[in-house]
């Protein structure tokens, strides 16, 4: 399989407001980019809202948050990537990813994560990146097994239940 290539495209308030009402159409127009149904599902709305009042607290994170991810060359999106926020005072970052049901199983979540780690060794300020999974999510414990991540804990997360937190020097 040849390795996927993806580039994020930012999503801004208006875009995520835009997702929020279930208006694809404007979505895809503010992100410049053709938008799927993923982004309009209850788990993405459930983002868009924690992201929207985290810009509203916090408008630096916006460089760091969850962008689109479009497959290239083709120009398609095909799922969601980016940091939960900006380095925390350690220089950890801790990554998020969806892959869209039929672009699922073809190394996309791979190749985002790759981005991601790339994003993140850029900054001079990030030392550490984190990816926390629940124990049942075998293909997230897949996807991550390879890129030098190790097992630093665990967390209870109100939406998600029990994690593992595993974590990945830079």
């Amino acid at each position: 399989m040849t390795p996927k290539q993806i580039r994020f495209v930012e999503l801004s308030g208006t875009t995520m407001a835009a997702l929020l009402a279930d208006d694809l159409p404007l979505a895809s127009r503010e992100a410049g980019v053709e938008l799927t149904d993923l982004f309009t599902n209850v788990e993405s709305k459930w983002l868009w809202n924690y992201r929207i009042a985290q810009l509203e607290d916090e408008p630096e994170a916006a460089r760091w948050i969850v962008r689109a991810a479009v497959s290239e060359p083709e120009g398609i999106v095909i799922g969601h990537g980016g940091f939960h926020g900006p380095p925390d005072e350690n220089g950890m970052v801790e990554v998020g990813y969806t892959v869209d049901e039929p672009y699922r199983r073809q190394g996309y979540a791979k190749a985002i994560l790759t981005a991601l780690i790339e994003r993140a060794a850029a900054e001079p300020g990030v030392r550490i990146v984190r990816a926390s999974i629940s124990p049942t999510n075998a293909a997230s414990l897949a996807t991550i097994a390879g890129f030098g991540f190790l097992e630093a804990g665990e967390q209870w997360d109100e939406e998600d239940g029990l994690e593992l937190l595993f974590e990945r020097p830079l």
